[in-house]
């Protein structure tokens, strides 16, 4: 398994082996011993699953406040997704500013985003399942989200015309205008 920090040393993207011959490969995704004294180092509660039917879909930037927030190990299982992470951790060094990673099923790549941060991603192909594991429940109440266009956080994402988004999505606030998340 390879983990390699990323410009937010707290987000790692986590490579796992694969072994493979005639039939396939077979790949540990998820090792406590491998990850044990890293910032990925949990216990997980739940195991969460998502499919887009199209490129060009935004999920995010989603989060949990306080001490609802959810640390999250995110692949994707079928197609190619842009992984987006903001730190929301006010105070931090690293406040405000993203990291992003292209996760894929054919390579494999996991993406840990820590407590405190929102997430997001568009889909690169058609037909992506993404699968995530988190380390808090979910707490509808305690929900949050930072709109995907905020021209503060300056992600490019990688589009080909106007993405496609739920309706919530679009409805999100600036960075700037959160307040207090408890982080």
């Amino acid at each position: 398994m390879t983990i390699t920090p990323l410009a937010i040393p707290d987000v790692l993207l986590i490579t796992p082996k694969r072994h493979g011959d005639a039939r396939g490969w077979f790949s540990e995704t998820w090792s406590q011993k491998a990850l044990a004294g890293s910032a990925a180092d949990t216990t997980f509660v739940q195991d969460n699953q998502a499919y887009s039917s199209r490129k060009g879909i935004i999920r995010g930037l989603h989060f949990q406040k306080g001490a609802t927030s959810q640390g999250k190990l995110i692949r994707a299982l079928t197609g190619a997704i842009f992984d987006v992470v903001v730190d929301l951790r006010q105070g931090s060094p690293t406040y405000g500013q993203t990291v992003s990673a292209e996760l894929t099923a054919d390579g494999g790549e996991q993406l840990w985003v820590p407590r405190g941060f929102a997430h997001g991603y568009c889909t690169l192909t058609e037909e992506c399942e993404i699968f995530y594991k988190v380390d808090n429940l979910y707490a509808p109440t305690e929900e949050g989200g930072v709109i995907w266009n905020d021209p503060d956080l300056g992600i490019e994402w990688p589009l080909d015309g106007e993405p496609l988004l739920s309706e919530k999505d679009t409805k999100l606030p600036r960075l700037k205008d959160l307040g207090s998340l408890g982080f």
